[in-house]
């Protein structure tokens, strides 16, 4: 299964990483990694955690705590982020004698098939060497990634190319609503969806938010193509990360996409 989780999941407002949090979600995947489970681990956050790691000893940090970022200046932070976030996973990852392999991704290469090929040969290579690949989007060389939908449609892409049978998107909501919850009262999640309707997409809405970049809207875009391909996607809270084992016992709060003539996923 592929696994994506959000800035919002793994950072504080303040672009720190949430270690108690990262430590628990690095400690789940590794214990289902363990019942026999492949796992692909999509992550976000470099361009956070690059500025929450640099800003306190940067020039005028306070000031730098606050500003809106040039481009250039989010690629250095991504850059910084990067090799934070690896770091962090590595060390997590060990604890569990499980080894991780890092692929960076720019649209460019989904959109060349020599290139796409190869990535999706290297997936296979490591997923065979019992290795936990982790993909980000290269934000430090591409303009393009920064806008990367917090990586949802990379997430989807991901799922694709190594076949998944299931894509779990980690988010700061429990799944899809039927309107919008923080203004309506009366909102009612949709625990499963057949069909991901004109509907919905008008009123995915806005980002969750400050640290994410992406929103609902992204993430039915990512539940759409992974679709195409038969795979199922839930949108579930990642705020505790154990409810990861509810939802392999059928039990968690969540939305379920899935095509009718598909089926559920035996998880």
């Amino acid at each position: 299964m592929v696994v994506k989780v959000g800035t919002s999941t793994l950072a504080y407002p303040t672009g720190s990483f949430n270690l108690r949090r990262v430590e628990a979600l690095i400690r789940v995947l590794s214990d289902l990694k363990n019942s026999g489970r492949e796992i692909v681990f999509v992550t976000s956050g470099a361009v956070a955690v690059g500025r929450g790691a640099f800003i306190p000893f940067a020039p005028n940090a306070n000031e730098n705590a606050t500003k809106l970022f040039t481009m250039e200046e989010k690629q250095a932070y991504a850059s910084i982020g990067q090799s934070e976030l690896m770091n962090i996973y590595k060390n997590e990852f060990s604890k569990y004698n499980h080894k991780i392999g890092q692929i960076l991704m720019t649209r460019d290469v989904i959109a060349n098939a020599e290139r796409k090929a190869n990535v999706a040969n290297t997936l296979r290579m490591l997923l065979s060497w019992n290795v936990v690949p982790v993909i980000n989007a290269n934000d430090s060389v591409s303009i393009e990634q920064l806008d990367f939908d917090e990586n949802d449609t990379l997430s989807a892409i991901a799922a694709k190319l190594c076949d998944a049978d299931l894509l779990v998107i980690l988010t700061d909501v429990d799944g899809l609503y039927n309107k919008n919850p923080t203004k309506y009262p009366d909102a009612k999640l949709l625990p499963l969806v057949n069909k991901i309707t004109y509907e919905m997409i008008t009123s995915a809405g806005e980002k969750g938010s400050e640290m994410s970049k992406g929103g609902m809207l992204t993430k039915l875009e990512a539940a759409t193509l992974a679709l195409e391909d038969n795979i199922d996607t839930v949108i579930i809270n990642g705020e505790n990360p154990e409810i990861l084992y509810d939802l392999f016992e059928n039990k968690a709060v969540c939305t379920l996409f899935t095509n009718q003539a598909h089926g559920t996923t035996e998880v």
